[in-house]
């Protein structure tokens, strides 16, 4: 009987990483390892295997299915608050323009322009598509009669991760169904 999992590349074979509670480290982006990691910390002691590919790699005296799903011994406990970069500002904001709601061409936008003393943090950061950011130039919003979906916070990483459920992989594996949370067809 044919199987996907057989004939994969070993590359193409990453672990889900969940923590010891069985919550994944992050969704997004959402907590991979390679498999040559995966294996790794298994020999290591490090993990435990919940779940594996038919995929199998074999040493001069060993033969180990390739976890797809991997769970931490030692519990991680996340950060509260994620560090202030593009990617995560574009995360808090859905990766949608505050003012005109385009998910293309997106920049960041200081609110309270740095010519008028405005400082890079999130709360006077919010993502603006090109247009956008061009139109409000150097004024702020009020000035430049534009008007921010919402006001820009300091989002915890529970936010960011909540965000992130919106926006799934292009890939998930069957095996790690039963770990996720989004409402899309896994592939097999």
């Amino acid at each position: 009987m044919y199987h996907p999992d057989l004939i994969r590349h070993p590359d193409s074979c990453p672990a889900l990483v969940l923590n010891a509670d069985y919550t994944p480290l992050s969704y997004y982006p959402l907590s991979l390892w390679p498999w040559q990691t995966a294996v790794k910390a298994v020999f290591l002691e490090r993990v435990d295997i919940v779940d594996h590919y038919e995929r199998e790699v074999r040493s001069p005296t060993q033969t180990i299915k390739l976890p797809s799903v991997i769970a931490l011994r030692q519990y991680v406990r996340p950060s509260e608050y994620p560090a202030f970069t593009r990617f995560n500002l574009f995360l808090r904001d859905r990766f949608q323009c505050q003012y005109c709601g385009s998910p293309h061409d997106l920049t960041f936008d200081h609110v309270i322009p740095r010519a008028q003393g405005g400082r890079t943090t999130w709360e006077n950061v919010s993502t603006a598509c090109a247009p956008c950011n061009l139109r409000k130039g150097g004024r702020t919003p009020k000035q430049a009669h534009m008007t921010l979906a919402e006001r820009p916070i300091r989002p915890t990483s529970w936010q960011l991760q909540e965000n992130g459920r919106s926006f799934p992989p292009n890939y998930l594996h069957q095996s790690w169904r039963d770990w996720l949370y989004w409402d899309v067809e896994l592939e097999a």
